[in-house]
């Protein structure tokens, strides 16, 4: 008999036998598809590689793209192997010639990869695309290591597509915590004395310390081995997209990208090829229609990790 969960254990971990409701409202796309509006806001079921060919080209204003890393890690109990360093070149260049042509003239990219991968994809983005930047953030989780440090970090490339390009640099301004206010004629000066504390809006950095990784009793949660937080896409979406922008995901996983979309007044595609993971994405978005709230982006501002006094909305 399966264990039963705690009472705060809140991890998404619906099996394909229950979750046939969900996997009603996946597609799949085996034919060109001349129109992207006829396929928005739906999880698509299939391999990206193949599920590319048809998507139309100049249809997507941001891709947030999380392929597997380079390392042996396992999907579903499906397995990816660590490949060498060439080999993994080769499959990075080849999806991302894939997607490049799905995006917009002004339109942006950003790909999640650990310091491994980080080294080759930045190196074949630079070929397709304009670098903006690399974005590193602290992931606070992970097992440690006796003969090395622990691996606690993991980056984000930014690119566009061409120099024209959105940027909304006040949606996504960090709330910290002042230790030192400093007042001119005894007026705050650069910063806001509330009812919760003295708070400063700052402009953000390519670090990124206030992501929680998604945790058994945090709504968010599945059972997916490399889920990213909302909060995390939160950023990428509220900075590089407009409300009613189409966000696309090639390798959607448990769905983050399309849920944090949906909640931010945003369409949504993406592709998963595990039947499972398709299922928790639906399930999620499902969820989303009650419940909009991204844990640590309250009132529409990123706080800094842990300084509001009351619990942070899951």
């Amino acid at each position: 008999m399966p264990n039963e969960k705690a009472g705060r254990n809140r991890t998404i971990d619906t099996p394909v036998s229950e979750g046939a409701a969900y996997l009603e409202h996946c597609i799949k796309i085996e034919e060109p598809i001349l129109d992207l509006g006829d396929i928005l806001d739906k999880t698509v079921l299939g391999d990206a590689f193949e599920v590319l060919k048809h998507l139309p080209e100049e249809s997507v204003d941001l891709v947030i793209a999380d392929p597997p890393y380079n390392l042996t890690k396992s999907f579903n109990g499906k397995d990816f192997k660590k490949m060498k360093g060439s080999d993994y070149e080769e499959y990075t260049r080849k999806w991302i010639s894939l997607v490049s042509p799905l995006l917009k003239p002004d339109a942006s990219i950003y790909v999640c990869c650990d310091w491994e991968s980080s080294l080759i994809i930045g190196k074949v983005l630079k070929d397709s695309f304009k670098v903006r930047n690399r974005i590193t953030w602290q992931r606070e989780k992970g097992r440690g290591a006796k003969a090395n440090w622990k691996n606690s970090m993991e980056d984000i490339w930014f690119a566009t597509k061409g120099d024209k390009y959105t940027f909304n640099l006040e949606a996504v301004k960090i709330r910290k915590k002042v230790i030192a206010p400093y007042r001119v004629d005894g007026v705050p000066k650069d910063w806001e004395e509330t009812e919760k504390g003295n708070f400063r809006d700052t402009c953000p950095s390519n670090f990124w310390d206030d992501i929680s990784i998604p945790f058994w009793s945090m709504s968010e949660n599945t059972a997916h081995p490399t889920q990213k937080p909302e909060k995390l896409m939160a950023k990428i979406i509220l900075a590089s997209s407009n409300t009613g922008d189409v966000v696309f995901d090639p390798f959607l996983g448990s769905g983050t990208t399309s849920v944090a979309a949906k909640k931010l007044g945003r369409h949504y595609l993406g592709i998963e090829k595990e039947e499972q993971y398709c299922l928790w994405a639906e399930e999620r978005l499902k969820m989303a229609e009650k419940d909009k709230s991204i844990q640590g982006y309250v009132d529409g501002v990123f706080w800094e990790r842990n300084v509001l006094r009351k619990p942070l909305a899951n």
